[in-house]
Order: C-alpha cells, then structure tokens, then sequence
C-alpha cells in the first residue's frame, strides 16, 4: 500500500522481483538489521533453532504460578475515604477558600436582616389592620416601602453566594490542579485514572454548582423555620414546651439519618471512580474488544457499575424520606397544640390579627422546618465532595522546580557527560530495588546504546535521569553537576527525548513544534525537511497551522514520532534520551530517525534505549542490563568478539527470532 491506495497484492517473490516499492522496503528494514563487523559464527546461528531456555526469553512460553500479594503489598490499594462524622472539617475547608468567610458572613447577615423585615412587615399589618387612625393608604404604602427594603437585602445575599460559590470553586480547582500536576509519577502508578476523573468531574461540579445553592437554601431554611418558631412562642410561649422537646428530638433524627447518609454518598463517591475507570478503558480499547467480539461482555459489566453507584444514591433517597415522614409529624404535633392553646386563652387576651397572625406562623412551621433539616442534610451530603476534592489537594509533590540559590549556568550542560555513581532506585519506600547500585560513565558526544530483556532496569534508568523517581542511593552527575542538587524545571528543560509512544496535543502543527513559540516558522520548516515531514505538512491548506486532532489520531505512528524528532531538534539538547523511540514504527521510519540522529546529533550525548538490537551496532558504547545490574559496558565490536558475552546472546536471539518470524 501507499498514499492509502492498494499499489499490487501478489505473491512475495513475484513483488519483490516487479514492484519497487516493495523493493525499497525490503531494502530498509536490511538497513535496520545490518550489523558491521559481526563475528562470522553469529549469522549463521540465526537460521539455526534455539535453546529451550532462549525460547522461554524470547516468547515468554513460561508460566510460573504466582501468589496474591497481600493488601499491604498491592500497587493498586483500594480508595480511601473518610468515615464516620467529620465534625466542621469539610466546611472549615470549603469556607477558608479565598475570602469565604466574609462572603458567608456577609450571606448570614443579609437574611438575617431580610427576616426581620418581613417580621416587621407582618407585625405593622397585624397592629394597624383594625386601628381607624391609620389610613388604608398609609397602612399599604408602609407594607410595600418594608417590602422593597427587604428585597435589597434579598438581592445582596443571593450575590455574596454567587461570589462565594465562584470564588471557592476557584480556590479549590486551582489547589487540586496544581496538586495533581507536581504529584510523582509513583501516585498515578498506584492511581487508577476513575478516581482522579471522578474528582475533577463530578466532585467539582457539585462543588461548583451545588455546594453554595445548598449552603443558602439550608442557611435560609433554617433561619425561617426558627424565625416562625419564634414567632409563634411570642404569641404563644406556652408553645416552647412543646417545641423545645421537638427541637431537640430532630436534632438527634438528624444525627442519626446524616450517620448513614454520609457514609451512602462516600460510597456513592468511590463507586463512580470505578464506573468512570472502566468506561475510560472501554472507549480507549474500543478496537480491541471489538476484535474480539467483547461487547456484550463489557455493556454487562458496565451495567452492573452503574447498579453499583446507583443502590447507595437510592439508600439516601430513600433514608431522606424516612427522616421527612417523622418530622413532619413532630411539626404537625407542635401546630395542633398552638391551635389548641389559642382556643383555651380567656377572649381578648391577643387581638384577633395577632391570632391569624400566630396561626398563619404556624402553618408554615410545618413546611419551613421539614424543608431547614432537609436543606441541612443536602448541604452535609454534599459537603462530602469537598471532602473528595481535599483528598487529592495534599499528595506528596515532587521536588522544587526551581532552586533559586543553585541554579546551573544557562548553557548547561556544555559537554553532555552522564556518570551515574552506585544508583539505587526503588519505585516505594516498601518496594524491592530496582536498580541494585549501578556505576558507569557516557562520555560527552557519545552515542550510548542500552540493552537488556524486558523489565532489565532501562527504562527506569532514563526515569532516573530525568527525576521520574527519587534514587533511593547514590547519584547522578551531569557535567559536574548532581542533578538531585538542582530543580526538576532546570534539570529536565536541558534535556531532549524521543519517547516510545509519540505524544502529540491537539491544536497545530507549529504549536506541537514549538509550544511556547519561541522559534521562527523559518526554522520550524527547516526541522520539517530534516525530519522529512516538510511535503506531508506543506500538502496541507493551512501549513504550519494545520489541525492536529486529539493524540495526533490524524496523523500515522510513524509521521507522530519524526514531530517527535522535530521537537528534539528544534531545542538542540546536548543530551537527547531516546526511550525505544523505534519500537512502534515501521523500518523505513527508522532509517529517517536513525539518519537524522546521526547526522544532526553529532555533538550530543545520545543515549539510546533499544529494542531492535542492530541499532545500537553503531553506538560508541552498549550498557547491557539485566534484572536491575549492569551486565556489561563496552564497545559493541568488543562485546561481540567476547565469547559468552550477554550483549552477544541477546543479538543471537534476536536473529533466531526474527528468523522464526520470517519463516
């Protein structure tokens, strides 16, 4: 295929022999496989079969039968959560945002005069109704004039909330983003990514939407509830002792009701972390499960998660209903012995506008003292997002980004030369090591090949060098300089890499290129032809400003890793790290990656991880690692005239496998 066209389908020796571009890709993945100055005993093992044991390497034939680990040793722990009550915590955080208790303050203040007004509004009609010195003009006008009154203050609460609201939520977003964007690598390996979605999703939104609308509904609730029962123990004070007793009987049904209902919306909480975990996959390996006809099996266990975070949202629903039922009744039980109080009192003990004004109070007791617990037990359920977000406020971040009184020169490094002393990494404080104190030294200007079999330490050796992972023991110095001395920002902007799995943002091309545009489109176009990508952009429209779809999708693996390329090639590090930047693309790629590095790259320090093993045959140096240890650092030639050489066993079975593949 080419340019997305069938060119010819024919058998191999009949392509090979008629089609030149068959021909021409033949030719290039020899490029990638030739191998200078082999021994001559080792090609002709690579059409020969392989050992049992160097199959087992290979293919990973070998299945050991592994035990669960225990709780305390699991990478993956289950989600924390608080449990019980948490007293004024989660409201001391959300109200310590950003001025929040001024504007609380000032909310609390606002109603509070509001309520008085309307007492004040229904006191003068109830006193003047009857009095024949008092105008029905006047009567009218000083009821409206206190009503306008009251609305201003109406107006001024419902803006301290609205302030209050976006002011928090800001606050909160900013802490948490700035949280998870300085946490180490170590959190989101131990993270599942639904937990961190659910909080930046759902908690927020209830943060930012809900929280503060519930905060005045419960503050306005229950200041009209209290207000109406206060009202109706001046008329009747003989009401308190009844409404005493009720009070403090729905305190503790509230107490008892918030008991559980916390604890239903934690769990509410942590089992949508899980939904939106597996939904995530499911869209990511889309292809994949329909592949292999899968579908069914993840709608139902889709649909059993969403059952899962469903059951604890109707537990509270219906626990909410349980408590409304009994509180309804204790009110209805206050209102019938006002009512019955007011019929007992000796004739013209309250005049009668007073009377309708009592029972009036009283009717509405029922409604605004169910509506203040309920509002009260919205707010507390929804507080627990607050509680949610802190969680993630507070991870562990990692090292400063800039150490102001040790910061290196601005053209460090100048040589490029990498000596790594007794380093000891492990990725937990009760994990095993990884790295078991390996020593060595890349020269300034080489090229250094690392190689070993899967889960041999290279990879983790690169995260090392760029701080992915704290050393647990010894160091690494680059151009005399220990880069744990230094911070993260100054040490990784001096450093260039090619990563095995191309990441590109959506947005342009240039903005992939140079992000912070701090390079002409001259020079962009000149990183372009080097890279071989200057006719497949310029084809485009809009050029340098054409889109780049989310995760580079529009554009193929291989044309993802030369803008890679590009990026290393515009910033000119002298040390470039390239993490098996070949792995993932097609040999004629690799031919344009390892001939630019080659000829653009010639005075850095390039230190190449690899997963096809001729492509470290040039390198001036190859460091062979095995289970965490160096196994070897020579020149490839001498590694490979050395019998019984690892890095010579790892070349021979890379022959036998890719003789068996072809076969």
């Amino acid at each position: 295929m080419s340019d997305g066209e069938v060119i010819r389908s024919a058998p191999y020796r009949d392509l090979f022999a008629d089609c030149q571009e068959f021909k021409d890709l033949v030719n290039a993945h020899k490029d990638t496989i030739e191998i200078s100055d082999v021994d001559n005993n080792v090609a002709p093992h690579r059409a020969n079969g392989t050992s049992t044991k160097e199959k087992h390497h290979i293919n990973g034939s070998g299945y050991t039968k592994s035990e669960k680990p225990s709780p305390a040793h699991q990478l993956i722990k289950e989600e924390e959560r608080e449990t019980g009550d948490t007293g004024l915590k989660p409201y001391m955080i959300y109200l310590r945002q950003n001025r929040g208790f001024m504007y609380a303050s000032l909310c609390v203040i606002s109603h509070m005069i509001f309520i008085v007004g309307q007492i004040a509004q229904n006191s003068w009609m109830a006193a003047n109704v009857q009095d024949p010195r008092v105008s029905t003009l006047r009567l009218i006008t000083v009821y409206i004039v206190i009503g306008l009154c009251t609305v201003l203050f109406l107006l001024s609460r419902c803006l301290s909330v609205v302030v209050l609201g976006v002011q928090t939520s800001r606050s909160l977003f900013s802490q948490l983003l700035d949280s998870l964007f300085r946490a180490p690598m170590s959190f989101y390996d131990s993270t599942p990514l639904g937990r961190v979605l659910s909080r930046v999703s759902s908690d927020l939104s209830t943060v930012d939407l809900d929280v503060p609308f519930a905060f005045m509904f419960s503050l306005s609730a229950s200041l009209n509830g209290y207000s109406n029962l206060g009202v109706l123990a001046v008329v009747t004070w003989q009401v308190l002792f009844v409404s005493v007793p009720m009070i403090v009987l729905s305190v503790r049904l509230q107490r008892y009701y918030l008991a559980s209902a916390k604890e239903l919306m934690r769990i509410n909480g942590t089992t949508k972390s899980a939904l939106a975990n597996h939904l995530g996959e499911s869209i990511s390996g889309a292809i994949t499960i329909r592949a292999f006809e899968e579908e069914d099996r993840f709608f139902d266990k889709n649909s059993d998660l969403v059952d899962k975070n469903a059951i604890p949202y109707f537990y509270n629903f219906a626990a909410t209903e349980w408590l409304i039922q009994r509180l309804e009744i204790m009110s209805a039980a206050v209102l019938s012995f006002s009512a019955f109080l007011i019929v007992l009192l000796p004739p013209g003990t309250f005049s009668p506008g007073f009377v309708g004004m009592a029972l009036s109070y009283g009717l509405s007791i029922n409604m605004s003292f169910v509506s203040s617990i309920r509002k009260q037990c919205t707010f507390a359920n929804q507080i627990i997002s607050v509680e949610r977000v802190n969680q993630y406020m507070d991870i562990k971040s990692e090292a400063a980004e800039v150490i102001e009184e040790n910061r290196p020169a601005p053209d460090w490094p100048q040589i490029g030369s990498v000596e790594i002393r007794d380093l000891k990494i492990r990725y937990r404080k009760d994990a095993p090591l990884v790295l078991h104190g390996i020593s060595c030294k890349f020269e300034g200007g080489d090229k250094i090949g690392i190689v070993g079999r899967t889960g041999s330490g290279k990879t983790t050796l690169i995260g090392a060098l760029f701080r992915l992972v704290e050393p647990s023991g010894g160091k690494i110095i680059i151009d005399s300089l220990d880069i744990t001395s230094i911070g993260l920002h100054d040490l990784r902007s001096r450093l260039g890499i090619i990563p095995q799995d191309p990441t590109l943002f959506q947005g342009t091309v240039r903005y992939n290129l140079d992000p912070l545009g701090q390079f002409s489109d001259q020079q962009i176009w000149e990183v372009l032809d080097k890279c071989q990508l200057f006719e497949a952009v310029q084809e485009k429209e809009q050029g340098l400003d054409s889109l780049v779809a989310e995760d580079g999708s529009n554009w193929s693996m291989g044309q993802r890793q030369l803008f890679c390329l590009g990026r290393a090639l515009l910033r000119r590090c002298h040390i470039l790290v390239l993490d098996e930047a070949t792995a993932s693309i097609d040999n004629g790629t690799d031919v344009v990656l390892q001939k630019t590095i080659r000829t653009e790259f010639t005075h850095c320090t390039v230190i190449m991880v690899a997963h096809r093993i001729p492509t470290v045959m040039d390198c001036n140096m190859v460091l062979a690692m095995s289970d965490g240890k160096i196994m070897e650092y020579d020149k490839p030639t001498n590694l490979m005239e050395t019998e019984g050489s690892f890095f010579r066993e790892l070349v021979r079975e890379y022959w036998s496998y890719t003789s068996n593949r072809n076969i």
